[in-house]
């Protein structure tokens, strides 16, 4: 319930989140038509090649005879899905590394931040990239949200690490210890609950994050092109030299799809942002209440 009436006074009280949520909500109704989509994925020259959008072509077709309309529908499902995977998995981490370095201090702490500052100087693309080069065909699009997934984690578990110190020295933690609770329950009954806020926040701006690495690869050719990504979209385009070719739709949609999905998650992000501090909350729901 307490979950609901926050969304519903977001919804109600902040453009930004109404709007970003509208604009995700339609990126995962195109995402959703894949489901219905009338071709294979993978399947080539199933419709006439180079033609302009048209009625029955709304946002014409490729150079390899695909229909770009429900070829964006499956690029833009597993580039979300790419985004989710990679944002769930370093979650799990930050929220582990970030609660227990930050509950339990001392050379656990120590020890915790020493490798989590260690994967924060690490460069994720240079690495990303030798990954691809040393396993060629076994890069496949799970394994790259897996790696992006364990290289991604360390900035937001630094985050929850100090919102978990304050929360150590609070009243009811020392009830919880004196109560004979032990450290897991404390974490993640305690504690968790403070930080699910900022796990959100942090969640929207990971997928990205992620979704950013995923098309700057694709684009590349670093990745598995043969699986529809918005990046692999842009990747075959550019083989076919789409732009110079005055094919300018096979680019074009793609790139306004992912922006509206940037967008639409970027303002989600800063209006729970502003949800979490309480000044801003209060001036805004204040004076409308």
């Amino acid at each position: 319930m307490n979950t609901f009436r926050i969304f519903r006074d977001l919804f109600r009280y902040n453009g930004e989140f109404a709007i970003g949520l509208m604009l995700v909500l339609i990126v995962l109704a195109v995402a959703s038509c894949s489901f219905f989509s009338p071709y294979p994925p993978m399947d080539v020259y199933v419709v006439p090649p180079d033609v302009p959008p048209s009625w029955e072509y709304p946002l014409g077709t490729t150079s390899r005879g695909q229909d770009v309309f429900w070829q964006l529908t499956f690029a833009i499902r597993n580039t979300l899905l790419f985004g989710i995977v990679v944002a769930a998995l370093s979650r799990v981490i930050s929220l582990l590394v970030g609660l227990i370095s930050g509950y339990k201090g001392g050379w656990v702490d120590r020890v915790l931040m020493s490798i989590n500052d260690t994967f924060v100087v690490v460069p994720l693309f240079p690495i990303l990239v030798l990954f691809y080069f040393i396993m060629r065909n076994q890069m496949t699009w799970a394994m790259l949200a897996v790696i992006t997934a364990l290289l991604g984690w360390a900035y937001d578990a630094r985050l929850i690490r100090s919102i978990a110190m304050s929360l150590r020295t609070r009243e009811f933690t020392r009830q919880a210890v004196f109560s004979g609770m032990s450290t897991g329950k404390i974490v993640l009954q305690e504690h968790l609950p403070f930080v699910l806020p900022i796990v959100f926040s942090t969640t929207m701006n990971n997928i990205n994050w992620s979704i950013g690495i995923e098309v700057t690869l694709s684009v590349l050719g670093f990745t598995d092109i043969n699986t529809p990504t918005i990046g692999g979209m842009i990747y075959w385009a550019n083989q076919h030299t789409a732009l110079v070719s005055g094919i300018w739709w096979w680019i074009t949609f793609p790139v306004l799809l992912v922006i509206m999905l940037f967008i639409g998650l970027f303002l989600l992000a800063i209006s729970m942002n502003e949800y979490i501090d309480p000044r801003s909350r209060l001036s805004r729901l204040g004076g409308q209440a």
